[in-house]
């Protein structure tokens, strides 16, 4: 188990996502933005939430592979943040690729994307030390992981409905990770 160290000095992936904090947060932040242009503007064109999902789940990408990348520099464990970034650059690939998808199409992929991101969020999140945030990263994991299984239980809805559940993940996603990000910083200082 990673945790801290007896010199209160952070060990493990406990010390890769405390240097990397900020990303953290800032993913946290994009969540949130992503999440209340979804519900501000709830009537717009599925094709522009394509490309507003893909924008978000490439930068999503981008940064947590940035920490894997970190961590393994440092010896941590690192491979499910990279597997986590990997998917999301291919979910944002394939929503750009084909930004003329169904609406069915469209959500099978944010279910895909959302439940395979938040299973592996949910299998790093027990290697963190409890003190250092562990269960704000069960939440936005487990947010995410309910969030997919909602796209695959009512794949019909309106894109409007879409655009407030996927609006609603995101600022609880955002919240946790920002939460998070800050507890990691102060846990490490």
């Amino acid at each position: 188990m990673d945790s801290v160290a007896s010199d209160n000095q952070p060990t493990g992936l406990f010390a890769g996502l405390a240097r990397n904090w900020w990303a953290l947060a800032l993913r946290g932040l994009l969540g949130i933005v992503f999440g209340m242009v979804a519900l501000v503007w709830p009537a717009s064109t599925m094709l522009s939430l394509v490309v507003v999902f893909a924008a978000y789940a490439l930068v999503g990408g981008v940064l947590t592979i940035i920490a894997s990348v970190r961590a393994m520099a440092s010896h941590d464990r690192w491979s499910l943040l990279l597997l986590e970034g990997i998917v999301s650059i291919l979910a944002a690939v394939a929503a750009l690729a084909w930004p003329g998808l169904t609406v069915i199409s469209f959500v099978g992929l944010m279910a895909f994307w959302s439940i395979i991101t938040g299973a592996l969020m949910l299998g790093s999140a027990f290697r963190l030390d409890a003190a250092a945030g562990r269960w704000w990263m069960v939440l936005g994991a487990v947010s995410s992981v309910f969030f997919g299984i909602v796209l695959i239980w009512a794949p019909l809805t309106g894109a409007v409905v879409l655009t407030w559940w996927l609006g609603a993940y995101a600022i609880v996603f955002g919240i946790a990770l920002i939460v998070l990000g800050f507890q990691l910083r102060s846990v490490a200082h």
